[in-house]
């Protein structure tokens, strides 16, 4: 009985991988490379309502140049907040084009309520600072997937 729980044990560290040990659930999203200027980002991509739902909730890291790029069906004013969320992130609300709308900082497990400034269909969640860092404001442009038609990676 022994061995049967330790291999059931290990089973579940090896699948889990990064995830394990972090609270609530973590989603395998596909992900593709963002450049901001001269910046090149990793983003995981939240495209189904369940994806985006969950989003960046209950992670306690993120790398430095990875973020969460959430894709929704039609351009519409969008508004997130960090319940369960641990991390301060800053939220890039995008256009199809992807030209940045607005910026919103927003602080971990938070209720406040964080909008675009007009229909937009995409946001880009990155550690909060990260826009700033590189200079990149309303009116900068993101490029790659899906706002010039290159392809996702997984």
């Amino acid at each position: 009985m022994k061995r049967l729980l330790a291999s059931l044990c290990f089973l579940l560290a090896t699948l889990a991988g990064p995830a394990w040990g972090q609270e609530g659930p973590q989603l395998q999203l596909p992900r593709t490379t963002l450049a901001a200027g001269m910046h090149l980002i990793q983003a995981q991509v939240a495209a189904t309502p369940e994806q985006r739902a969950t989003g960046l909730m209950h992670r306690k890291e993120m790398p430095v140049n990875e973020g969460m790029l959430f894709v929704f069906e039609q351009p519409a004013v969008q508004c997130f907040w960090m319940k369960n969320t641990l991390l301060p992130l800053t939220a890039a609300f995008i256009t199809d084009d992807g030209r940045i709308v607005n910026l919103a900082d927003m602080q971990p497990q938070s209720l406040d309520s964080h909008c675009s400034a007009r229909p937009v269909r995409y946001v880009l969640e990155m550690n909060q600072g990260w826009f700033a860092k590189r200079g990149l404001q309303a009116g900068s442009k993101i490029g790659g997937l899906p706002f010039d038609g290159v392809k996702k990676s997984r």
